[in-house]
């Protein structure tokens, strides 16, 4: 999907998406998995950033970098402003990360892999053992509205997984 395909998608998004793929790269050179998010506001001023944090043995397991990025733009950003903001994420959001960008109040989320495709990189590895659960399921249970945008750009999002997860 491509901004030509869907009108919602701006360069802009297209941008802060990639920049969301070199964090997840940067992460995965850090030695973390190569997952990676930021928010940025209305006018794609980036507001939070943040890599995987999850892996063992000294990794939360909980600190994926959906909610690290949300979780560090709630603490900067009224209800109201947050609303307004995006999370570009190098994946689709799982379950959990999709629960804490609903409850901090994010209004929209860019994702580049899809959870699909995902599971076709990292196979039945025991560090990323993914749900078959799309995040616009997840939101649609909610009360207020979440847009969701994507996948795209989903070979170069790819690409810092590959050879990752052998």
């Amino acid at each position: 999907m491509t901004s030509s395909t869907n009108p919602n998608v701006s360069t802009l998004d297209l941008d802060l998406l990639s920049q969301s793929i070199q964090l997840s790269e940067e992460s995965k050179q850090r030695g973390r998995h190569p997952f990676a998010a930021l928010v940025a506001d209305q006018h794609g001023n980036v507001i939070a950033r943040a890599g995987n944090n999850s892996m063992p043995p000294e990794g939360d397991p909980t600190q994926h970098a959906e909610l690290a990025a949300a979780a560090m733009a709630a603490r900067l950003l009224s209800p109201d402003e947050l609303a307004k903001c995006t999370l570009y994420t190098s994946a689709e959001p799982c379950c959990m990360c999709s629960g804490a960008i609903y409850w901090t109040g994010i209004g929209r989320v860019v994702y580049a892999l899809s959870e699909h495709a995902l599971l076709s990189l990292t196979g039945d590895h025991p560090e990323n053992p993914t749900f078959s659960l799309p995040c616009r399921e997840v939101f649609a249970r909610g009360q207020r509205q979440v847009e969701v945008l994507g996948p795209m750009l989903e070979e170069e999002a790819a690409k810092p997984h590959q050879g990752f997860w052998q």
